[in-house]
């Protein structure tokens, strides 16, 4: 990696939302809960759920008793989906080596295999066990030694998960799931369909940097979304992009890192090594309309590297990606720069 990001990254990982997306302020502002947008009232509320800093941001529909509603749903999903949480519906999977689950857990379970499928083992939600070792969220990140990871990496491998109706079996029990590569993205989207329910047709959905823009601005406009220049504060954009009815959502080296004896280790593993991906790439954006596909993808892409991610993308239909390498360059799937600058 440059040499000069090594010397700013510290600074950068201490942010609470250190987020690989910004909204511009041609799209919105977060200065309070009310306001008004070409003649449109905004209301936004803040909160702390699913591990970050997440805003959602209603225009010309809903009311404070909704906005409550989106952040409830999220407590609710994590009280799922979360690996750390003992009191978790995915936490109890995990050490019980199988049981009947939820519809939710069943088919987010069931999404993240097929990812895993798709992408040939490059997306691998079985990585839980190895990315605990490395505590990328604690407040004493370390890198396993060999011999640790050697022994986590035994028990890795998304075809070491059955699935019989509702009931999920851990083949290997010492198989530990993690399904935060998608979750949020999943839970964006269910947060999208409650809005929509209730008569919001425009909103921005922000989860800590998974971005969904529901409908377009109140002026008719498309939302305006900045991708973050890589180890920059997130005020500073490398590009700008148009969506409506579209999620964005990025996977990066910045965003959860740490430095030890010299090497530079972030959270995006290789399923092969257990190690942190060195494929010369700093970041990938996906664009698409749903947004656990985005959350997923930008992953997979990552963790094929430019060339064979760029063809996985360009062989998807209404998905767009922007790769970011470590010269800071970008590289666009077929279509991004026609439909979305």
């Amino acid at each position: 990696m440059p040499a000069a990001t090594k010397n700013i990254y510290k600074k950068l990982i201490k942010l609470t939302f250190s987020a690989m997306l910004i909204l511009c302020l041609t799209a919105c502002s977060f200065s309070g809960p009310f306001g008004a947008e070409n003649g449109a009232e905004k209301l936004s509320k803040t909160d702390f759920v699913l591990d970050t800093v997440s805003t959602v941001t209603l225009y010309g529909a809903g009311d404070e008793a909704l906005l409550e509603r989106c952040f409830q749903l999220c407590r609710e999903y994590e009280l799922i989906f979360s690996r750390t949480d003992s009191r978790s519906e995915l936490y109890a999977l995990n050490h019980s080596g199988g049981m009947a689950v939820s519809d939710e857990l069943l088919e987010l379970i069931t999404l993240a295999r097929d990812y895993a499928e798709l992408s040939h083992g490059a997306f691998d939600f079985t990585l839980g066990a190895v990315s605990e070792m490395y505590g990328f969220s604690s407040d004493s990140p370390r890198a396993p030694s060999d011999a640790e990871l050697a022994a986590a990496m035994e028990h890795t491998g998304w075809e070491k998960v059955s699935i019989d109706g509702n009931i999920v079996t851990l083949i290997d029990p010492g198989a530990v799931l993690d399904l935060g590569a998608i979750a949020k993205g999943y839970i964006a989207d269910r947060v999208a369909e409650l809005l929509l329910e209730n008569g919001v047709d425009s909103a921005i959905i922000n989860l800590g940097g998974n971005v969904l823009c529901l409908g377009s601005r109140p002026d008719g406009e498309d939302f305006t979304v900045g991708l973050q220049y890589p180890f920059e504060d997130v005020s500073r954009t490398i590009a700008n992009i148009r969506v409506r009815d579209m999620s964005v959502v990025t996977s990066g080296v910045y965003q959860r890192c740490f430095e030890q004896d010299g090497v530079f280790y972030h959270h995006i593993l290789d399923p092969v090594t257990g190690r942190p991906c060195e494929n010369g790439l700093l970041a990938v954006s996906v664009v698409s309309p749903r947004s656990a596909d985005c959350d997923a993808l930008s992953t997979v892409c990552f963790v094929l590297g430019l060339e064979d991610g760029l063809e996985l993308v360009d062989s998807l239909e209404d998905v767009y990606a922007v790769f970011i390498t470590e010269d800071y360059g970008l590289h666009y799937s077929k279509g991004f720069e026609d439909a979305l600058f």
